[in-house]
């Protein structure tokens, strides 16, 4: 059965041609979320009017084809059925109308003034208001109101098209339908005025509405509340004369209306008094509602659309405040850096600075191996080289490429092979301290070289009997191409400052792989290195300072490592590095609730390792994504300044960084590319992390093909080591 399937899948691929190539779920489900960030703030945009928006406004024109009934009748424009005829408000019976809203200040105050005096009124809301606040339009036909159409994005529409104009309508009444269930047949035009004031631009706009069903509503008299003249002044203007009846109009959106809502509170008594009466506009006209209800498919696609704006609204909300926590997070972190790493460099650095008497014990270095045959030569060479007294063992850890066998044919002298079926790097180490010799152990990477001064500076803090391990200075050996370039301005930048800080804060969250040393004796108690991570170095790191013991920093314990040299394989480090750092967080969270050392890392370290390493990265793209937004939609002078401004106070902190560490500052031209694309390759990995994580997923170890392209650094020239080039395929092995 087996081989029958294989042949029917094998005819099938043949007949297809070649297999069907998957996006991966670590690349499309970032890009889902991605795609549908972007769908939400163009949602945003375009209902706060900042997409397809047209704010023109149609110049006078003639009146000459206006019908002379329309020029000189009522406010009502009746042009439905072919039929044109216009039509007026009985005496002493007033409409009043209010644009532009509904507005979530001034909405609600009008409402309380008209149902305190028991008054109704018509609503004329613009699409982008009743989708953002579809409560108070629910209200106010709740409250018996009429709701008529004031477009959806307030364009003039004697300068858009049939098309634009229909649209219009639609959204319009798409949103009247999802926040109240209604549809409406009163409509008012923008900018419109008197019937007099029709002509020939806006005639022929009015005759195509009322053959799509609508009443055209302008005004008799206009508060002009919108210029706020003060609350008399908008009552004389609002009043009709001789008991007139009239459609006022006023609004209750677009700017501050205190006037307009104390003014009604005068108005409305005032004019009952005198016999007015205020209803709705089909009331006033004996007319059946304006109203009608929608059910079915059009009434959930209304409230599809509302519930779209309000999750767009919502989400871009939960965006500004992740905006607010990564900008605060990045200025705080580099002040700190910049104060911190500042004061680290200055104690350090002092002529009379000990850590306590010098170190020159041997000690013994460990290198955990697993198919390293194009570097394991120069990482022990480099070692033979070293200045400190030490032994060397090398842990094979199941290498299927003679690792072992080239190191056994070096024939070096205090050089130890062992030998151990694959069981993972912990192990690899656990083995190596079982055999080790001395209580102080140096670990490094088979990928690794030293310089000769190397393991003494790296082991000179242990003269201190308080530090239980000590982080070196890893750095990038191979910074020739723009990933390594990236990378050497991150391991600079971010991972070397950020010691010099995590070390006068006293919580330094990782002594890394490429170069740290420890207390074989502080390792004992929780039994060496633990597997329960996928960052082993971060987990005991952290367990270290639950013990009590200080972790520091020691700047001149220079190591040189080959770092990924295609995308594929830095994801899959960085992949590895973020879900075992959040293992590591998760397994000493209570350290959190706990007393004495361990309390103290976990309330001060803690939150520091999850803040930087993981919720910084995770929230940094927000930075270019709101870059994006405010170059495309604006304001796009004051988005490209906020964002170079970012990136200034990022360039002096790595400039500063490349300064204490002595490098030359030419790799920094790629500063600006690092901060838009590798932020980017960050973001998603961690969220593929997040995933990983919340899906209870198991990420086995990620091996990464060498090319043995980092050599023992030449004496004299400043501890920089020659590369050389090797063939290389770039595939990553698993």
């Amino acid at each position: 059965m087996a081989s029958r399937s294989h042949r029917h899948r094998a005819a099938r691929q043949a007949r297809d041609g070649a297999p069907r190539r998957r996006v991966p779920l670590r690349l499309l489900l970032p890009l889902l979320v991605l795609v549908a960030l972007a769908a939400m703030l163009m949602l945003r945009g375009y209902v706060h009017s900042e997409i397809l928006a047209d704010h023109r406004i149609q110049k006078p024109a003639p009146t000459t084809e206006v019908p002379k009934k329309i020029l000189e009748g009522g406010p009502v424009i009746d042009a439905r059925a072919g039929a044109t005829q216009s039509l007026s408000v009985p005496d002493h019976r007033l409409v009043l109308t209010f644009d532009d809203g509904p507005d979530p200040e001034w909405t609600p105050k009008v409402l309380d003034v008209l149902k305190k005096h028991d008054a109704h009124a018509v609503f004329f809301v613009t699409g982008t208001m009743a989708s953002r606040y579809p409560d108070l339009v629910k209200r106010m036909v709740d409250e018996g109101h009429e709701i008529g159409l004031h477009t959806f994005n307030h364009p003039d529409l004697a300068l858009q098209s049939t098309k634009r104009i229909d649209w219009e309508l639609s959204q319009n009444q798409l949103a009247i339908t999802g926040a109240a269930g209604i549809r409406t047949s009163l409509f008012r035009p923008p900018y419109s005025s008197f019937s007099a004031a029709m002509d020939n631009e806006s005639w022929p706009v009015t005759e195509y509405i009322g053959s799509r069903g609508y009443l055209t509503v302008v005004n008799n008299t206009d508060s002009e509340d919108w210029k706020r003249p003060g609350v008399a002044e908008i009552i004389r203007r609002a009043t009709p004369h001789g008991g007139k009846g009239a459609i006022v109009l006023m609004h209750d959106s677009g700017g501050d209306r205190s006037q307009t809502v104390a003014a009604l509170d005068t108005f409305l008594p005032d004019l009952k008094a005198k016999g007015y009466e205020f209803d709705n506009l089909t009331e006033a006209l004996d007319a059946p509602s304006a109203h009608s209800p929608v059910t079915g498919a059009e009434l959930w696609k209304g409230k599809a659309w509302i519930f779209l704006v309000q999750a767009s609204e919502k989400i871009t909300d939960v965006l500004v405040v992740g905006l607010a926590i990564i900008g605060t997070l990045v200025i705080g972190r580099f002040v700190l850096m910049l104060l911190l790493s500042g004061a680290h460099a200055r104690r350090v650095r002092r002529k009379s600075f000990r850590w306590g008497p010098p170190v020159g014990e041997p000690v013994t270095v460990l290198v955990p191996a697993y198919n390293e045959a194009k570097c394991i030569e120069n990482t022990v060479r480099s070692l033979m080289a070293s200045d400190h007294p030490i032994e060397v063992l090398v842990i094979d850890d199941g290498s299927t490429d003679g690792t072992a066998r080239i190191v056994e044919a070096m024939g070096l002298p205090n050089v130890r092979v062992i030998r151990q079926l694959n069981a993972g790097k912990p192990a690899a180490l656990n083995r190596g301290l079982a055999n080790a010799r001395y209580d102080i152990v140096v670990m490094m990477d088979g990928d690794t070289v030293f310089e000769p001064s190397t393991v003494r500076e790296l082991v000179q803090p242990f003269g201190d009997p308080r530090v239980g391990a000590v982080a070196g200075n890893a750095k990038v050996g191979n910074k020739d191409s723009l990933i390594g370039a990236w990378q050497h301005i991150e391991y600079v930048m971010g991972f070397n400052l950020d010691r010099r800080m995590y070390d006068i804060l006293g919580c330094m969250p990782t002594i890394p792989g490429a170069v740290g040393a420890f207390r074989r004796s502080a390792l004992e108690p929780f039994g060496g290195m633990s597997d329960d991570t996928l960052a082993e170095d971060t987990d005991v790191t952290m367990a270290l300072h639950r013990a009590g013991w200080r972790v520091v920093y020691a700047e001149n314990a220079r190591a040189w490592t080959e770092a990924p040299e295609t995308v594929q394989q830095l994801w899959s480090q960085r992949y590895r590095w973020s879900y075992g750092t959040m293992q590591a967080i998760w397994k000493h969270r209570r350290a959190v609730i706990e007393k004495g050392p361990s309390g103290r890392f976990g309330r001060v370290g803690l939150p520091f390792v999850s803040l930087f390493m993981v919720v910084a990265p995770l929230l940094a793209p927000l930075i270019d994504v709101f870059l994006l937004y405010g170059i495309v939609f604006g304001p796009t002078q004051k988005t490209i300044v906020a964002w170079l401004g970012v990136l200034a106070i990022q360039a002096v902190c790595a400039a500063y960084a490349f300064r204490l560490d002595r490098e030359r500052m030419t790799h920094l031209i790629s500063l600006p590319l690092q901060q838009i694309l590798y932020r980017q390759l960050m973001y998603v990995v961690l969220l593929q992390s997040w995933i990983t994580a919340l899906t209870g997923g198991r990420l086995r170890w990620q091996k990464l093909r060498r090319t043995g392209g980092v050599s023992a650094p030449p004496d004299g020239v400043d501890g920089i080591p020659t590369q050389r080039s090797n063939a290389f395929d770039g595939r990553p092995v698993g």
